[in-house]
């Protein structure tokens, strides 16, 4: 039987390997405050959807009458102002609706539906939008939403302001310990948060206008807040 031998240096090799070293680093006294921001602005753009539909015994003749229901819809929509360039495709959709009878299901017909977002960028002219669309023929108007045109500036403006307010919080509280701020160690970002406006909307079925005045729409306000993490060495 033949044995092996294991060499010996192995295993001086190995006794002489240092052991890891381990990190002993703290991070320096710090204080870590949170800076909040928060700006309110009435709303200077909107949106609505519209849908046309319409049925048929045979899919074709139920595309061709939504898609001329939907004509007349952007006509009417465009006669109060708003250019053509505001609407944009949502949804599309051809289906068969089925009947049962005596246990069996048949093919009665199709429904063809085409469901528009419209963009109003002047927000007074939403009400008459609304009406347009339920009196030319339109099969509902709903999803209403609001906006700024300038977000990305206020956005910035409100994560400036959270970081100023940070740092004032820091302060506030290296005065209070008697002690002064040194580097910046550290900045996150939170997530932004955004409250829009919930607007009670009436909705408009089966091409009947919504009222005989124009439809009053209140915006109210959009709410856009920030957050920031700020971490600074004290001295």
């Amino acid at each position: 039987m033949i044995r092996r031998t294991v060499p010996a240096v192995l295993f001086i090799a190995m006794a002489a390997a240092p052991a890891f070293a381990q990190d002993t680093r703290q991070d320096p006294p710090s204080i870590s405050t949170q800076g909040q921001a928060s700006f309110k602005l009435a709303p200077d753009v909107g949106w609505v959807s519209v849908t046309a539909e319409a049925r048929a015994s045979r899919p074709g003749d139920a595309q061709r009458k939504a898609a001329d229901a939907m004509t007349a819809v952007q006509a009417a929509v465009k006669a109060v102002g708003i250019a053509a360039t505001a609407f944009k495709t949502l949804q599309y959709s051809l289906q068969p609706e089925m009947e049962y009878v005596n246990g069996s299901s048949r093919v009665k017909g199709y429904l063809a539906r085409n469901t528009l977002e419209v963009r109003v960028d002047d927000i007074e002219k939403l009400g008459a939008v609304i009406d347009a669309a339920g009196a030319s023929g339109a099969a509902a108007v709903s999803g209403m939403r609001f906006d700024v045109k300038n977000r990305d500036t206020v956005e910035r403006e409100a994560l400036t302001a959270a970081a100023k307010d940070a740092l004032v919080r820091a302060r506030a509280i290296a005065d209070g310990i008697g002690q002064q701020l040194g580097a910046i160690i550290r900045v996150q970002d939170q997530r932004m948060y955004s409250a829009e406006p919930q607007p009670r909307m009436a909705e408009a079925r089966g091409g009947v206008a919504l009222a005989a005045a124009p439809t009053p729409v209140d915006p109210g306000e959009i709410e856009i807040r920030a957050q920031m993490t700020v971490v600074v060495a004290i001295k």
